[in-house]
């Protein structure tokens, strides 16, 4: 015993352990060689290359290699700053949680503030309606547009009812005015001024986007070359009075909710601030002083990667236009927010949209945003309420506080796969920005009508994509909730809003003596007639006064042309054509009582029916078809009977290639003995039997691939869902 102990005291470990003896590091080519042998003559590059709507080919796996020819810096707050304007990142000020409100009227609006200020808002988003953005009184605008997408104001009093009770001090409000911050900017500063808010501590913005706008509607009321003298006018009334105040916004969301790739949504925004950069420095002012009053509001898609690399190259295309305007590093830097997209939202299985809003919200805050909006789950179909709210918004407070995301200092950064996909983006937006100056700009480009192009075509892309299901939505075009139960729906009585909005503003033009009224007509002459310096001041003690936006509009706007495109973007979201099959199968069931119905025809065992029963119950669920799913037959006899007594609108064919030849003309001759009138549908696609089971009878083939929506929409229409 102890000569067993001395000897085992005795062992040691060696001095130096090399693992890399232990455990070779394997080099690329020995593990491509491996994917390749167990691919078994599969090629590897269709099968292991992602393409992207980006144009990018993403590859399996990525290696340090990979960044050989990235030269960026490697620390945060240097050179193009991809990883960051400031070198602590969210340790020092976490991203702003701001959320969006789009209530017409003001006191609902109040009362969504006085909570959700209480509850983890960081941030104020105002949005105007239509009326409001184009200057335009509610009682004389177009019924359609007040209240229309957002706020109805005309006074100081909306917004003082609006704010009634909300410590401007604290939180920072950003107001999308449209295409123009005059003359809604005289309003918001009058107000300032009557609740005595001190200006300099204001923060936020007044923006306005006249080049986006225009994509957006297809129109300007005024020529764009007064939009950027109101924008001249509008930077250095500002800078007088306001320390922390943007005035001009890049509203590159609207690109993505219109369909748009990563890439055509960077190059657009880059493109439109390199117009404002130019248009503005000819006006006299610096590229500092204009780059310190841009704010990008950028969408956030749903490819997670693709999203972080796009946030990050935002910063070295960006720097690289900077630069080109003589603007010096210490003065580089970029105000970026973003927002996330309403194009993957879905009213079918809507729940599913807190998922989606979380993945985009996540790789927003890894690109490193300054500011994000994450958008109710309900508002493509409903008014937001409170429970949609708090949700949004808690979804960023999980990710800060319960994720630590606010400890981060750009968590992405080193990876091969991101920082080689951040270089590849900003490569490839930057030849979008080239083509679009290459045009004379970008509003150039729009009148030509060549992004709204760029983007329908990606959209026709992503939209083929999600009805051949290569794309899913979860609850849409895959995995159908067949228990959902609609929404109750939640909406404004719009003609009851304008009638009081109306009401309103009569009694308030002519409440107050002659005085008033006097010196309200007198405000509005000087403004008229003073110069540029001194004529928002005297607005906006107009407004102080009693004078209303519409007042203000016709002083400032006078013998003006408007500005129109061709053709405008167009804001589809992708889930809506499969929505409009399910309505179109709820009609049906309204109809006679019950819903579009399918039969599956499973022959054979388990083994060789299921696969494909289970690939058609979920084809046809997306439809809005009820499922009759039965056990396997043994013979085409017995099947084709009971299929015939089922009286469904559709009979499907589940079993093996192998047994097809055999197995479907019998089925279907038996089933024309019956007289059956169902339409018939074979679950796979034979190449080699096509011909031969069309001439059976059979009238669809769905298979992994096929174009789902054409198909579903045929076999609907057919049994009455376009009557």
């Amino acid at each position: 015993m102890e000569s067993e102990k001395k000897n085992k005291t005795e062992i040691k470990l060696s001095e130096k352990f090399e693992i890399s003896d232990e455990f070779p590091i394997p080099v690329f080519e020995e593990w491509k060689a491996k994917v390749i042998e167990d691919l078994k003559g599969a090629d590897y590059n269709r099968k292991l290359t992602t393409k992207t709507y980006e144009g990018i080919d993403l590859k399996p796996i990525y290696t340090k290699s990979d960044l050989e020819n990235i030269t960026d810096s490697d620390f945060p707050g240097f050179q193009n700053f991809k990883r960051g304007i400031k070198s602590s990142g969210y340790k020092s000020k976490s991203w702003e949680i701001t959320q969006e409100y789009n209530y017409a009227d003001a006191l609902k609006l109040n009362e969504a503030l006085k909570n959700d200020t209480q509850k983890g808002l960081k941030g104020i988003r105002i949005a105007l309606d239509d009326a409001t953005k184009l200057g335009v009184d509610a009682d004389y605008a177009d019924p359609l547009l007040v209240g229309n997408k957002g706020l109805s104001v005309s006074a100081c009093r909306s917004l003082k009812r609006v704010f009634d009770g909300i410590d401007l001090n604290k939180f920072p409000v950003w107001i999308d005015a449209g295409f123009s911050t005059i003359p809604f900017l005289m309003v918001f500063d009058a107000f300032l001024r009557e609740i005595y808010l001190d200006r300099k501590n204001f923060r936020g913005g007044i923006t306005a986007d006249p080049i986006t706008y225009l994509a957006e509607n297809g129109n300007l009321p005024l020529q764009l070359s007064k939009v950027y003298d109101q924008l001249t006018d509008t930077l250095n009334f500002v800078e007088k009075f306001y320390l922390d105040f943007k005035s001009i916004s890049i509203n590159s969301f609207v690109y993505v909710d219109a369909g748009a790739s990563a890439i055509q949504e960077l190059g657009f925004a880059a493109a439109t601030g390199l117009d404002y950069l130019s248009q503005l420095t000819d006006r006299n002012l610096s590229a500092e002083k204009i780059n310190n009053s841009i704010v990008f509001n950028f969408g956030i898609g749903s490819f997670f990667f693709m999203e972080i690399a796009k946030f990050r190259a935002v910063k070295i295309i960006w720097s690289k236009i900077l630069n080109a305007f003589g603007v010096k590093e210490s003065e580089l830097n970029v105000t970026l927010h973003a927002r996330t997209t309403k194009f993957n939202q879905t009213k079918l299985d809507p729940y599913v949209n807190m998922l989606r809003t979380t993945t985009e919200a996540f790789s927003a805050v890894i690109g490193g945003v300054d500011a994000l909006q994450t958008n109710p789950f309900d508002e493509s179909f409903n008014e937001p309420n409170q429970f949609s709210r708090r949700i949004a918004r808690n979804t960023q407070i999980i990710l800060g506080e319960e994720s630590h995301l606010d400890n981060l200092i750009d968590a992405a950064g080193g990876s091969f796969y991101i920082e080689n996909l951040t270089a590849q983006i900003a490569e490839k937006a930057w030849e979008i920005v080239k083509q679009i100056e290459a045009e004379g700009g970008m509003y150039q480009a729009l009148k030509k009508g060549i992004p709204q192009q760029m983007v329908a075509d990606t959209l026709t892309a992503k939209i083929n994509d999600l009805s051949k299901r290569k794309t899913v939505l979860v609850g849409t075009n895959m995995y159908a909730n067949t228990k959902e139960k609609q929404f109750e729906l939640r909406r404004t009585d719009n003609k009851e809003f304008i009638k009081k909005r109306s009401e309103f503003l009569q009694k308030y033009r002519i409440e107050g003596d002659d005085d008033k009224h006097k010196k309200i007509i007198e405000h509005l002459e000087k403004a008229a007639h003073a110069d540029p310096a001194n004529s928002i001041e005297i607005a906006s003690e107009a407004i102080r006064l009693g004078a209303t936006v519409g007042e203000l509009t016709n002083i400032f706007r006078q013998n003006v042309e408007s500005e129109k495109l061709n053709n405008k973007l167009n804001f589809p979201r992708l889930s809506e054509n499969f929505e409009q099959l399910r309505e179109e199968s709820i009609r049906i069931a309204q109809m006679r009582g019950y819903p579009p119905t399918v039969f599956l025809a499973n022959m054979g065992s388990l083994k060789q029916h299921k696969a494909r029963a289970d690939f058609s119950r979920g084809f046809f669920e997306t439809g809005g078809f009820e499922v009759v799913y039965p056990a396997g037959f043994d013979n085409e006899i017995d099947a084709a009977n009971t299929a015939a007594e089922s009286k469904t609108d559709v009979i499907v064919i589940c079993s093996t290639d192998d047994t097809y030849p055999e197995i479907v003309p019998k089925f279907i001759n038996k089933l024309n003995e019956r007289n059956c009138k169902a339409k018939i549908v074979l679950a796979g696609y034979p190449k080699d039997q096509v011909e031969a089971h069309k001439k059976s009878g059979v009238d669809e083939f769905i298979y992994v691939g096929a174009n789902a929506l054409e198909i579903l929409k045929s076999l609907i229409a057919g049994i009455g869902g376009n009557q």
